[in-house]
């Protein structure tokens, strides 16, 4: 079942990639008593994640900060060292905390995994965003196919 406004996030544990290496972050740690923008992309380094929507939200980091938006999140089932490499080559900095999903854990407890394996890249994540307030979804954004539309920082953005 798909995730949906009004829905707790589920509890779930992603790696982080920190000063000592990489460590564990739980969902309660990322969402409890904050707002949220959190988008999801099928893999690190791809050619919509890479050109336009991780940069997209790299970019609007401070207008969504200043809408209420206490941390910016994307999430990708890859690995905590691609997702580090990827963020380094963004030049993410701290703007935007970089979320390995690498087993896909979070992402089939919402609801919005992606069969890749016609495209070599196995289990995956849909494109999508959702924006939560202390845990709690207040707005989900799921791409159709393989558009790039509802899942971008300028439709976050107007949502706040």
């Amino acid at each position: 079942m798909t995730i949906n406004v009004g829905d707790k996030i589920p509890s779930a544990s992603f790696m982080t990639f920190g000063a000592e290496g990489p460590k564990p972050i739980t969902t309660e740690e990322i969402f409890a008593g904050k707002t949220v923008g959190l988008f999801a992309v099928p893999g690190a380094f791809t050619p919509t994640c890479s050109v336009k929507h991780l940069p997209g939200f790299k970019d609007q980091a401070a207008a969504l900060k200043a809408k209420g938006v206490d941390t910016i999140a994307c999430v990708s089932v890859n690995d905590v060292f691609v997702m580090k490499a990827w963020g380094e080559d963004q030049k993410v900095g701290d703007k935007i905390l970089m979320l390995a999903d690498g087993n896909g854990v979070f992402t089939k407890a919402v609801g919005l995994e992606l069969d890749a394996s016609g495209f070599g890249m196995g289990g995956r994540s849909q494109r999508y965003s959702l924006i939560a307030k202390d845990g709690v979804v207040t707005h989900v954004n799921v791409e159709n196919g393989g558009e790039f539309k509802v899942s971008s920082a300028d439709y976050m953005l107007a949502q706040l």
